[in-house]
């Protein structure tokens, strides 16, 4: 009986340690999940820049404009904005920031690695005008007449972050001054490769990098039906430059490393 007694000891010490240690690979399993960061409804001040910041010395205007660059410089057989999968993500991602895009006619769900250092800035909805488009006009206040007509159907949207509403989102409308971008072979707007100036407008949300982990970022714009039948919109339908066709829910599946 004596003799038994370590043994019974020993076996007993293994029998309660074999739950930890499931419990301990359970828990590296999960370590890379990150959880909701955010409550229910979050401001968009919260999450994000603010509409006056200088986010890396740069102002958020002047972050729309260069989405627009970014947006034009790739051609159209790699392009993120027509992309169902996330697989072109990665294209010319060169800044601190990272751009996203819109889904074209229809609802997407979009995988991506995103660097945790890195800010994203995706359009609610957005509108630009260039002379390239628009060779009619021929002033910078007509290209900005333009962009702000197009951009006057939007009426809001719907952004979530890990299921948890962003709110406020309409307050996020941005007027561009007058930028460059250039057009490459094979572009989206099938015009002529070129360099161009443009005005845009648009609603946007500009988030602050986020923690590693994966991360669920569901965005819609709405437009607004009764102004867009009072408008000549027959020019910007289905073009890459207006809100129009781009109003669909975009899920991105963001892996942030």
């Amino acid at each position: 009986m004596i003799m038994l007694c370590p043994l019974l000891f020993v076996f007993t010490v293994l029998i309660s340690l074999q739950p930890l240690n499931v419990l301990s690979a359970a828990a590296d399993n999960y370590s890379n999940i990150t959880q909701p960061t955010v409550t229910t409804e979050s401001n968009v001040s919260s999450l994000g820049y603010d509409i006056d910041s200088n986010s890396f010395n740069i102002s958020y205007s002047d972050w729309t404009a260069k989405w627009w660059q970014w947006a034009y410089s790739i051609p159209w057989d790699r392009h993120p904005s027509y992309d169902n999968t996330g697989k072109f993500c990665s294209e010319n991602q060169k800044e601190r920031v990272w751009y996203l895009s819109n889904s074209f006619e229809h609802p997407v769900v979009r995988t991506c690695k995103v660097s945790s250092d890195a800010a994203i800035l995706i359009a609610l909805l957005n509108s630009e005008c260039s002379f390239a488009e628009f060779p009619t006009l021929k002033t910078e206040q007509e290209l900005r007449n333009c962009a702000e007509n197009m951009q006057d159907v939007v009426n809001g949207g719907h952004a979530f972050l890990n299921e948890a509403n962003i709110s406020s989102l309409i307050e996020y409308r941005v007027q561009t001054k007058m930028f460059n971008f250039t057009l490459p072979q094979n572009n989206i707007l099938n015009l002529t490769s070129q360099t161009t100036q443009a005005v845009a407008d648009g609603n946007w949300l500009f988030l602050k990098p986020l923690p590693p982990g994966t991360h669920e970022l569901k965005i819609k714009g709405d437009i607004n039906s009764t102004v867009l039948k009072s408008l000549d919109q027959s020019s910007e339908v289905d073009q890459y430059s207006g809100p129009i066709g781009w109003n669909q829910t975009t899920t991105y599946v963001l892996n942030v490393n």
